[in-house]
């Protein structure tokens, strides 16, 4: 399905963005793969490798754009171009109401969950061709603002907006940009958010991938400015 497509996946030493590198490398694809430590990268470089990918592994933090752009020159560098960028890496922050969220903590949030990818988007297109793939990871409380989700949910709300903007502007050149709410997903940030939820009651980012493999493919050539539910999805055909 992906065969030879070269996929740039932020935050995927664990949980959904892990989950996406095995699949697409399962898939046939060559895989650029990050997140802020090096070490923590390694066993999925080594695992994606097992199933037949050349893999580029970059520690990088994308809210910087020097970081960024050493993190897009690495890939083309390595592999010529970029077909697929999935702004995957995200922060939860702290689930406190507005008047006692720390501005520190807003900052850093709102850096890593928006300026990141925008910061990816704007270094990478230049470096994808036509048949591009921009997948953006939203959320529940990217569409509903809920108490207590403070900077997360306003992060996801402007990436909502960045993923409509980008499909307007990058329609006639042939990439397209669409947004993907996994739901609720046995991972880490999900134990954080919800402590005295049962993790077993919930999928593993392992079962959530089929969405982000049709959009990485050429299925989904003509889909763009989308909203997708990465729990609902069912390929036709």
């Amino acid at each position: 399905m992906l065969g030879g497509k070269v996929i740039l996946i932020t935050g995927a030493s664990r949980g959904l963005g892990r989950a996406l590198a095995l699949a697409c490398a399962g898939e046939g694809a060559n895989l650029v793969i990050n997140s802020r430590s090096e070490d923590s990268l390694r066993p999925v470089a080594e695992e994606a490798e097992g199933a037949g990918a050349e893999v580029l592994a970059v520690p990088a933090d994308v809210s910087v754009g020097s970081e960024v752009e050493k993190l897009v020159d690495g890939a083309v560098r390595r592999f010529g171009r970029i077909d697929v960028l999935v702004n995957n890496a995200g922060l939860l922050g702290p689930r406190v109401a507005i008047e006692e969220y720390p501005e520190d903590e807003w900052r850093r949030v709102i850096d890593a969950n928006l300026t990141a990818p925008f910061l990816l988007s704007k270094t990478a297109i230049p470096h994808m061709p036509e048949g591009g793939s921009i997948i953006n990871v939203v959320s529940g409380v990217s569409v509903e603002g809920r108490a207590e989700w403070g900077a997360y949910s306003v992060s996801k709300f402007g990436v909502e907006g960045l993923t409509q903007i980008l499909a307007a502007e990058l329609k006639d050149r042939g990439i397209r940009a669409n947004a993907v709410d996994p739901g609720g997903m046995r991972t880490e940030m999900r134990a954080a958010a919800y402590p005295d939820e049962d993790p077993q009651t919930r999928i593993t980012p392992e079962e959530n991938t089929a969405v982000f493999l049709y959009l990485a493919s050429d299925e989904s050539k003509d889909v763009t400015g989308e909203r997708f539910k990465a729990q609902e999805f069912q390929r036709t055909g």
